[in-house]
């Protein structure tokens, strides 16, 4: 699974160069390959936002001093991996550092939001990545239809499945799906 940091290495230099190119939203590195995603649309963007304040709202007293973030990549060079979830959960003081991305051993959740145009990304292989990361927990959501999964470590074995509308249970966190909306 992990890649010849040499070639990761170029990768990433080729990454850092990409964003600069109009209608890219994110760009990740998986399997030895550049990935460029289209901006997202703005009903995934309010899922993220929804999902964030209720965490964000829980974090003071689950975590002191960690934050649910949307604007960070996470990182992991030893397994060739570069990701940008939509919502994470580390320490805020991570955003203080020298690092150009966000570290797994500093990540207690990753949130992806389902894109219309590439689904399998977020199903298949971020549930690998994120569970190869050590990442505790993985919320899923899917507004194509209004669905969603949270996988629990270890390796995500454990994986609850809910709809919109349930109030669901990540890890410490509850968060009332009632306010996500499909996509139109």
């Amino acid at each position: 699974m992990s890649v010849d940091p040499a070639v990761y290495a170029r990768l990433r230099a080729i990454a850092d160069q990409l964003p600069q190119v109009p209608g890219i939203g994110k760009v990740e590195i998986a399997d030895g390959e550049i990935i460029m995603m289209m901006s997202p649309v703005k009903r995934h963007e309010l899922a993220v936002l929804r999902i964030a304040r209720q965490l964000n709202a829980q974090l003071p007293t689950t975590h002191p001093g960690y934050i649910a973030y949307h604007g960070a990549d996470l990182e992991d060079a030893g397994l060739g991996r570069l990701r940008s979830p939509d919502l994470m959960v580390f320490p805020e003081a991570t955003l203080e550092g020298e690092q150009r991305a966000v570290l797994p051993h500093e990540v207690l959740l990753a949130v992806e939001i389902v894109s219309k145009s590439n689904p399998e990304n977020d199903y298949r292989d971020k549930v690998r990545d994120y569970a190869a990361m050590g990442i505790p927990f993985y919320l899923l959501v899917d507004p194509r239809t209004g669905t969603g999964i949270v996988h629990s470590k270890p390796g995500y074995d454990s994986r609850e499945k809910f709809v919109f509308g349930d109030g669901i249970a990540v890890g410490p966190w509850s968060i009332d799906t009632g306010g996500l909306l499909t996509y139109a």
